[in-house]
């Protein structure tokens, strides 16, 4: 009888092509299915809760799988530690719903992005934070992020898609001119652009429910949870907060950046050294 299986693992994504299997890359979802094909015999694909980039961390993704295999939660779970890569951990495996999905079934995520401030950063932390010795305003980008707390289209945020790009002629467009047309009226300059109505029908849209930055001596982290995230969201949004932390950006053109649905005017993407997938939510919460 076979059973469905929610499989909670943490990894270090420095050495790994993403969560998701590519051909002729090391993945993740890729080292997981081996293994599990290994211990049961049984080829199968487990499904993530979401696709972590290329370097990206996580403390906790969630997997589901179906299999036939009567091998105990435990004793499973053991095996596959014994076999995976030193830097890929199951922390649990239980057995779920008929019904649970891992990625369909997730009503809510949070990640945390690491900033390490100090002047050298020690090398055996370089694969882990993103190193930002520079003065910036920690408190401009605190104000910031706290605009994007709410049910918005992002985007603005989003991975760029060039072939959009080039059917649109969005970089065309400059950050200073399309800022200044949605701040003079942004509910007339989304109605008149047709491609942004199509991306927000797309599935854009996505609700944020704490934006925060906390301080340590020698760190500065950025912390978001929200019911889903598009593919680069959250680097894209601390790569514009690191704009207005250094001057280029001000804190009160988050509104503006986020109702022009204009990835152009948006801050360069952050590294992903410093992304890490904290919790994956499940149920009513």
């Amino acid at each position: 009888m076979s059973r469905n299986l929610k499989i909670t693992l943490s990894y270090d994504g420095s050495e790994f092509h993403g969560w998701q299997v590519q051909p002729g890359f090391a993945t993740v979802q890729g080292a997981l299915a081996d293994c599990l094909q290994r211990i049961t015999g049984e080829c199968v694909l487990p499904q993530g809760s979401g696709r972590t980039d290329a370097g990206v961390h996580a403390l906790a993704q969630v997997a589901s799988v179906r299999l036939n295999s009567p091998i105990p939660e435990r004793n499973l779970q053991t095996a596959l530690n014994d076999i995976l890569p030193p830097s890929v951990r199951v922390t649990a495996i239980e057995i779920a719903e008929n019904g649970f999905h891992a990625r369909h079934s997730a009503t809510a995520k949070t990640y945390r992005y690491r900033i390490y401030r100090g002047e050298i950063c020690p090398p055996f932390l370089a694969r882990y934070v993103h190193h930002v010795p520079y003065p910036v305003d920690e408190e401009a980008m605190i104000r910031a992020s706290e605009y994007i707390v709410g049910t918005f289209d992002f985007t603005s945020f989003a991975a760029s898609d060039p072939e959009r790009s080039m059917r649109t002629g969005e970089s065309d467009h400059s950050r200073e001119n399309v800022v200044a047309e949605v701040k003079a009226d942004p509910l007339e300059s989304l109605d008149q652009d047709p491609a942004a109505a199509l991306t927000c029908k797309q599935g854009n849209v996505r609700t944020v429910h704490s934006s925060v930055w906390a301080r340590t001596p020698e760190e500065f982290s950025y912390t978001v949870r929200g019911n889903g995230f598009l593919h680069h969201m959250v680097r894209n949004l601390v790569g514009t907060f690191l704009q207005v932390g250094r001057g280029s950006l001000n804190a009160k053109d988050v509104p503006a950046i986020l109702a022009a649905r204009n990835r152009g005017i948006a801050g360069a993407t952050a590294p992903a050294n410093g992304l890490y997938l904290v919790k994956v939510e499940y149920g009513i919460q």
